[in-house]
């Protein structure tokens, strides 16, 4: 997939990912899908708005799983 996007949970991330690293990953993968690097003004509000619901969605991912050894991601 997209190679810039990084894992972002334990042990790749010795702490919990920040939002800057959680938006950056929704970033490149809205980028990565869309085609676009940067979208053209009539497309900036979907572009926007694909952003901030894969962001919250990874951060519920990143809060809801289990890592190896029973340990859960801290909220």
């Amino acid at each position: 997939m997209c190679r810039s996007i990084k894992t972002l949970r334990p042990p790749a991330l010795p702490e919990e990912a920040t939002e800057d690293e959680i938006r950056a990953a929704a970033l490149q993968y809205v980028r990565k899908v869309s085609g676009f690097r940067a979208p053209a003004a009539h497309n900036r509000e979907a572009f926007d708005r694909a952003v901030a619901e894969i962001a919250a969605s990874t951060a519920r991912l990143l809060d809801g799983i289990e890592v190896r050894g029973g340990a859960r991601q801290p909220a």
